[in-house]
Formats: structure tokens, sequence, C-alpha cells
């Protein structure tokens, strides 16, 4: 197995990046909101927390993508909240709310030194963005405690490329989201301003940080970039755009997962053009467009 990048930089150079990390939330400016609130001192940003994360869950799950939960699953610690407020969202009792464990470093470190005994592949963290000051302060320790394994940014794309590097040598692949290739339909269903030109930046920043996704003899990721891109109904998530952004830009290596499982959750039955269920032409069509781009890597066969 590769071994991981953090564990090259050293226990310094980690305790550095977190100490610099949290120098970005007063004010904060961790993502792309920059919404300038004094974090420590108990104001809440724009993804309605203040300085400590809160842990929804941790467990290893074994509905990621193959190369993620491998055969003995991903260690996943569910951050509540998020930087985004997607109309849609699938994991709304989490991410539009604080519920679950305020946690301090060594509680976070904790729970990453657990997942690893339990036998995962990596440690996952879903919903980072808002929390990425938290999460190294805690990987710091682990890194010195015996934590081994590779770690996973499983994020929505709307990231900060200042925030990013910071991260650079920490994370071992990053398993964004391209929501949508419109500014416009991102600020309506997800309240994200320039989120396309945003996501486009911070792709860019992955994938220079850890090239295309590398998988053991196993088929287990070891580092790389994961892209996923949900497929919407009507269209608006601008998948052919995306795709050609994609094969273009980022690496026609990249291994992608095209989505189909977008059903009306939480508000999107109010909203007409969000209220039904992703049609199977919709989504073949999709794919198509994404085969054309010059993508295949986690493509579906449809025999």
């Amino acid at each position: 197995m590769t071994k991981p990048a953090y564990l090259q930089l050293g226990a310094a150079v980690l305790a550095n990046r977190a100490a610099e990390l949290r120098t970005r939330i007063s004010p904060c400016r961790l993502c792309p909101h920059e919404c300038g609130a004094d974090r420590p001192r108990g104001e809440k940003g724009k993804c309605r927390l203040a300085a400590q994360a809160i842990v929804a869950s941790a467990a290893p799950h074994f509905g990621e993508e193959r190369p993620i939960s491998g055969t003995r699953g991903s260690g996943t610690i569910f951050f509540s909240s998020c930087n985004l407020a997607c109309v849609f969202c699938q994991n709304s009792d989490i991410s539009h709310s604080t519920r679950g464990e305020a946690v301090t470093p060594q509680e976070l470190a904790s729970l990453m030194l657990r997942l690893q005994g339990l036998g995962c592949h990596n440690i996952n963290f879903v919903t980072p963005t808002h929390v990425t000051h938290a999460i190294a302060a805690g990987m710091a320790l682990a890194a010195v405690q015996g934590l081994r394994v590779p770690l996973v940014y499983n994020c929505g794309g709307y990231e900060s490329v200042e925030t990013l590097r910071l991260l650079d040598g920490i994370v071992d692949i990053y398993m964004p989201d391209l929501k949508y290739s419109s500014n416009a339909e991102a600020l309506r269903y997800s309240g994200a301003r320039q989120y396309w030109d945003r996501a486009c930046e911070a792709l860019k920043e992955m994938h220079r940080q850890v090239g295309d996704l590398v998988m053991d003899e196993s088929g287990v990721a070891e580092r790389g970039l994961l892209i996923r891109h949900l497929v919407m109904p009507g269209g608006i998530a601008g998948s052919e755009r995306a795709f050609d952004f994609i094969a273009r830009e980022i690496s026609l290596n990249s291994y992608v997962n095209v989505m189909d499982q977008y059903r009306p959750c939480y508000r999107a039955r109010e909203i007409p053009e969000l209220s039904r269920p992703l049609s199977r032409g919709e989504y073949r069509e999709s794919v198509r467009q994404a085969q054309r781009s010059g993508l295949s890597r986690g493509l579906p066969s449809f025999g």
C-alpha cells in the first residue's frame, strides 16, 4: 500500500497547517462564501456553525463508490451542517441542522483511529468544507498516534483554492461533487454564488495536488481525484458542459461517477421543475454525453 501523503509531512508541518486553517475562521473565509463570521468568538457562519465541529455519525460505510468502500468499508465521519443550502438535499436532516455531538480535536482523532482499527480502507470526511480547520487539528494528532490510512475529502465542490492549498500533502483522495455548470442554477437551488467558477478552480487545484485516481491491485483507491455528478431532471445540472470541462481541463483519465439517484427530497417537492424523479432516459443521455466528451473511467455500461 502506498504511504499516505500526510505521513511524509511530519508532525510540525501538520500542526502548522492546522493553525493556519484556524486563522481562516476569524474572520471566516474557509469557503467561497467568505461570510466573515468570527467563529472562535461564537459567531455562526453561513454554515450555521461556530468554531467547533459537530459529528452526526462515524462508522464503516459500504455504499460509496467501489474504489472507496472496497471490501472493508470506508471510515465515514459525517459532519453536521454544510456550506451549501441545496433545496433537494437527501441528507437534509444532517446538512441543514447542527444535530450531533460537538467534538474536540482529540475526540476527532480518536474517531479516526477507531475506524482504522475496524479495518476501514480510509477515513472519509463527509461534508468537511466548513470544518476543515477542525479536521486538520484532529488528524495532526491522529497521525502522531498511529493513523496510517488514506484521507478522503468528500465535499460539495464549493471550495476555496486558498483553503485547499493548505490541505496539499494532507488529503490523499479528493471526492468533490460537480453539481452544476451554471452559476445561476447553483444560486437558485443551492444558495452558492459563482458555484461553477469556484468549483472549476477547486477541481483544477485538487487534480494538481493528487492527480488521477490511482488504485491498488484489489481496486481500492490510494490517491487521486474522483468526481461525482448528480444528473437532475430537465437538464438543470448542465451535465454536458460539466463533462466537457472535466475532459478538457482536468483529465480524460478522470474517474467520474455519473449518479442517477436524484429524487425530490427536502424542499424539492415545492419546486415544480425539481418535483419529479429523474427518468431513465435522462440518465442514459447524460452518460452518453460523458462518453462523447471522451470520458470512460467510472461510467456505467448498459450492455
